[in-house]
């Protein structure tokens, strides 16, 4: 492989924005990506939901970026004629006692600029959705869905068209720095063959494996906090009855580690129930039948009329947290690494959620501090 200004790690949604920002302002960039094809792990394993910025600390990354992104995503969708529709989302509390809760999401929501927010009490919610029960909601106008394998394709499409190169199955087993540029050894999945890469730029976009390829670069991952934990959600597919019933997205309150089982549409009209959370050690990708019955659950404390027999498994996501169980709210990750000794090393790390809305916002972010 011959030298290239910018190697990126990882060619999922985050890793492909990146590069087209990068080779759009005219950087050679060579991204490495371990799987048959790209978005294959957390980037096509989501609700494809383009998110408002409700819940998130004012000034966090996942905030500032989450705003952005959401308007450049719409904008990008439009332009290049990516599907998505711009539904609208509810935010419930099914009991009396959830209304202080959604108060605070409010007012967090309001903090950070998310637009043209409502709360509406119970006869409001009824209105709007009538087969939903709650005693308030909050009505975001401007959280939508787009379809995550469009959108990775899209990136890729204007890489590509800016002169990056992609090189599929093959993974990073080595990182080293020597004197202004990295040398990157690669290893084809399939063969063992190795090859190395050198380049003057390095972004870590390797998503459920960041932590391993910051660990490659020398970081003291355990110590600085950057080891990622696999949080498992599923995903069931709801009856069309009660699809046809619905004509927005429907979340419940947030639970720890996410944001309650909801409802989400697909831009083919599917409906879908999920993601729940499960911290787990290995990935795995099974859903279990048996599931159905908490899902069914979950979703019948705010809209009654369903039952188990509505719900069939669907498929499941990781997400790579930097918080373990029980942990507090942690940020996105997005550092560059002179001041550790690493210059022109960007990492980037816990992105998950609201990741597929803020990828551009992220691109952005990368390009600055490279």
């Amino acid at each position: 492989m011959s030298d290239v200004d910018t190697i990126i790690v990882g060619a999922g949604v985050i890793g492909l924005a990146c590069a087209a920002a990068l080779s759009k302002r005219g950087d050679s960039v060579l991204i490495l990506e371990q799987n048959s094809s790209p978005g294959q792990e957390t980037s096509s394993r989501n609700s494809g939901v383009i998110h408002a910025g409700l819940y998130y600390p004012k000034g966090s990354l996942k905030a500032r970026t989450c705003i952005r992104g959401r308007e450049l995503l719409y904008e990008r969708a439009a332009r290049r004629g990516i599907p998505h529709r711009k539904l609208g989302k509810l935010v419930v509390a099914a009991e009396d006692t959830e209304v202080p809760a959604l108060e605070a999401i409010t007012k967090t929501a309001t903090d950070n600029g998310a637009p043209g927010l409502m709360l509406l009490d119970r006869a409001e919610v009824a209105r709007r959705e009538p087969h939903v029960r709650a005693a308030a909601a909050l009505w975001s106008p401007e959280t939508g869905i787009v379809d995550a394998h469009e959108l990775v394709a899209d990136y890729r499409a204007e890489a590509m068209t800016h002169g990056a190169e992609l090189i599929l199955r093959t993974r990073v087993v080595a990182i080293e720095r020597h004197g202004d540029r990295y040398r990157v050894t690669t290893e084809q999945v399939a063969t063992g063959e190795r090859a190395d890469v050198v380049a003057e730029n390095l972004v870590n976009a390797a998503g459920l494996h960041a932590s391993e390829v910051a660990a490659l670069a020398g970081l003291p991952v355990a110590e600085l906090g950057f080891d990622q934990k696999l949080c498992k959600g599923d995903y069931f597919q709801v009856a069309p009855r009660i699809a046809r019933m619905l004509t927005h997205l429907i979340y419940p309150m947030p639970v720890h580690a996410g944001l309650g089982v909801h409802l989400t549409f697909d831009t083919g009209g599917q409906l879908r129930a999920g993601p729940d959370t499960e911290y787990i050690a290995t990935p795995r990708y099974e859903v279990d039948p048996a599931k159905r019955t908490a899902f069914a659950a979950a979703v019948s404390r705010y809209l009654p009329m369903v039952t188990e027999d509505d719900f069939s498994p669907d498929y499941a996501g990781l997400r790579p947290k930097l918080q373990g169980p029980g942990q507090p709210f942690r940020d996105f990750v997005i550092e560059e690494g002179s001041a550790r000794g690493l210059p022109r090393l960007v990492n980037l790390l816990g992105i998950e959620s609201p990741g597929l809305t803020a990828s551009e916002a992220i691109a952005e972010l990368v390009c600055g501090l490279l």
